[in-house]
């Protein structure tokens, strides 16, 4: 045995360590990436089948073990289908785009005032409204669906964008690189079938869009006059102003971990901040 132990001991080298590095480190982003996804029950599935595949081996049951078996011969075509959304969701993620790039640091809480206040507002007078902020994964593809506007984060230009009368209020507002993109985007919904069947299409496409990217999204409910903050497919419903320019500074990043401390401490914070980026 201390043979054995010291022949693998000589024959190991430094770049293994790295190779099992890098593997490991790869495995724990891939759980992070579908930990509550319904991709974790696809994955169960197909333990269950694999499961199943050497208890045919075992009790000799031929006609399963080949049925299995013609299963697992096309086990990379199965998952690009089963977990496109996931593996497209994944890739999206491997170039970054920070939110404030280029944006000085004393107009950064400028901008997340901003929007705070005309959300407020919109939602005291029952206006809906889709407001994104970008942050490393790019939504170039989300911006071209809507009209280009590249203009300076304005209260006053955000409330005329959202009232009834204007021809793209229905879509999603989209700020990226600390200026408004564009306006009346259309995102993509949700296919989450587990969702409350009573959210609207405006939550579905809140929802759908951070599913898909790590973008946060301001939600103005027209139906019951509140605000809601949107990230990674959760909703965080009926924010005050204090809890909503809190949370939004501590997602774009704008406090020290001191102050995210502090803030969660006081109870202004109240998203799931632990992976911001």
């Amino acid at each position: 045995m201390t043979e054995l132990l010291f022949t693998v001991a000589s024959s190991f080298r430094w770049i293994d360590l790295l190779d099992i590095l890098v593997v490991s480190y790869l495995v724990y982003r891939v759980l992070l990436l579908i930990r509550g996804t319904h991709a974790v029950q696809m994955l169960t599935g197909l333990g269950v089948l694999g499961l199943a595949f050497i208890a045919s081996l075992r009790f000799e049951l031929f006609t399963l073990n080949w049925l299995l078996a013609h299963f697992f011969n096309s086990m990379i075509l199965i998952i690009i289908v089963l977990f496109q959304d996931d593996l497209r969701r994944a890739l999206t993620h491997v170039g970054k785009n920070p939110f404030f790039a280029g944006v000085r640091s004393e107009e950064e809480q400028a901008i997340v005032d901003e929007v705070t206040r005309v959300a407020m507002r919109m939602a005291k007078e029952r206006i809906g409204a889709l407001i994104v902020f970008e942050r490393e994964t790019g939504l170039k593809n989300f911006i071209e669906t809507g009209a280009k506007i590249d203009a300076r984060v304005r209260g006053e230009l955000i409330y005329s964008i959202f009232i009834p009368t204007s021809p793209i209020h229905d879509g999603a507002m989209i700020i990226s690189n600390g200026r408004i993109a564009a306006a009346g985007c259309f995102l993509s919904l949700t296919k989450n079938p587990n969702i409350d069947k009573n959210l609207g299409t405006r939550h579905r496409a809140a929802i759908g869009l951070t599913e898909e990217t790590d973008a946060v999204v301001i939600l103005v409910s027209e139906e019951v006059g509140q605000v809601h903050l949107v990230k990674s497919g959760r909703i965080t419903s009926n924010l005050s102003e204090e809890e909503l320019r809190s949370s939004l500074a501590v997602l774009l990043e704008l406090y020290d971990a001191a102050r995210v401390k502090a803030e969660k401490a006081k109870g202004k914070v109240r998203v799931e901040v632990g992976n911001a980026r």
